[in-house]
Order: structure tokens, then sequence, then C-alpha cells
């Protein structure tokens, strides 16, 4: 997909700290569950740094012609920043903050079809701004429902196009070293389409409660091997240590 060109003097400006933020709700109860599955095992698996963002419905700021432009990406991951957390509770600005994220990843919710909003006036459209603007070199849309994932990578004539998933039906994130793909499950209460991460190798990277169900089996299984050990003990004879 592509846009006119637009002619922008890009700034890259703190957020004043008397800004005013939109307080718009998030679409649907479906959106923080989702994000938060994304960061959980990120976390879990150690690819998250102690400067590291990743972010849910949080603005990221460029300044155009001197206009202010937020966008709140329903998730987002941001490799490093060069500033404390503290500076960055409310807003984030790229390149004087820190990096430019990485990825950037909308769950479809209505029928508007902002995610491909390629509208290059001011304020620009989604599209526009992670392309043209931030130049975010991979863009996710995910449509929850039916599990429909599109993935955009930004090539060098800095325009995104649309990839093809491996033979597991999953992309590559070369910035992560991880493939992203779709999982179909339950997780706190809600069964359907999740997106999930896989290592290199191919591993799924596990949620808490998920690590949690294997220490318990192996814990069950720990005890019913001793268990047998001592009564093929006993046959013999031979009374087990407790």
């Amino acid at each position: 997909m592509t846009a006119l060109t637009q002619d922008y003097q890009i700034t890259w400006e703190k957020l004043p700290d008397d800004y005013k933020l939109p307080d718009d709700p998030v679409d649907n109860i479906n959106q923080p569950a989702l994000a938060a599955a994304l960061t959980e095992s990120l976390q879990l698996a150690g690819k998250i740094s102690v400067n590291t963002l990743t972010t849910t419905n949080y603005g990221i700021c460029a300044t155009l012609n001197n206009k202010i432009v937020i966008k709140a990406p329903d998730w987002a991951f941001i490799a490093k920043i060069n500033v404390s957390r503290e500076e960055v509770t409310r807003s984030y600005t790229p390149e004087l903050q820190g990096d430019i994220p990485v990825i950037v990843m909308e769950f479809i919710s209505d029928t508007q079809e902002t995610e491909y909003s390629i509208k290059a006036t001011y304020p620009p459209g989604k599209w526009f701004f992670y392309e043209r603007i931030l130049k975010v070199p991979n863009y996710i849309i995910f449509e929850p429902d039916s599990g429909s994932i599109e993935m955009y990578r930004l090539q060098h004539t800095q325009q995104y196009i649309l990839q093809e998933p491996d033979e597991n039906q999953r992309y590559w994130i070369a910035e992560m070293n991880l493939y992203l793909g779709v999982w179909q499950g339950t997780r706190e209460n809600r069964t359907g389409k999740w997106l999930r991460w896989w290592g290199e190798q191919g591993n799924l990277l596990p949620w808490g409660f998920e690590l949690a169900q294997e220490e318990r089996q192996r814990a069950e299984q720990e005890r019913q091997c001793a268990e047998r050990l001592a009564a093929q003990l006993r046959a013999a004879g031979i009374e087990p240590e407790v």
C-alpha cells in the first residue's frame, strides 16, 4: 500500500507537560488481554531488558511542521529507551528518548479500518504515520475474532509490503529473533485466537500459568516415580527410606 508523498518537517520533541492527552477508552475488552499476553511471554523468556519498553494504547509522538501528532498502537515493542522510565510515563518520542519501535500492532475491532489509513494531510492516518514518519520496520494488523493476521515489512523503498507466512503460518521478526503467529486456546477466561511468540527453533514461549502447569506435572511425575520405586523395594523385602 502506498501513500502520496507529503512534505513534512519532522522533529522529535518532548510532549509538553501540560499537553492534554486523549482519554479514549479501549475499543473492547479483548485488547488489553491480547497486549498483556504478548508482553508476559517475552518477559518470562528474558526478552525484555531494563531499557525495553512495551506499550499498550500509549502515545507515541512526532512533531510535523510544528504540530504534534500522537498515535497509540494497541501494542508496540521498543527495544531500548535512553531516558529513565519516569520521563516516558505519559508518552514517548522516538529518536529523542530512544529507539524507533521495532514493531507496532493494531487489533481490528470496528469497520472504520483506520489501521489502513494512508491519509497524508494533517493529522496523518495510522498507516502513513507508522510507514512514512516513524518508519517502523514491522506493522501487524490482527483480527482477533477470525484470527486473521497481516504482517507488513518496511522495504528499502520506504513502503510497507505484505509478507507471506512460513510453512507453520508464522512470521519472522528479525529484529527480535522470534516468530509471531496465531494460537487457539484459553487464557484468563477468554477462549479464542491469540498472537504468540515462537523461538528460532520453533519453541513456543510460554505464559506464566503454562509454566506453573508444567511444574505441577513434573512434580506429579516425580511423585509417581518415587511411589513405583518404593513399591518395587517393598516387593523385594526392602523398606524404602522416607
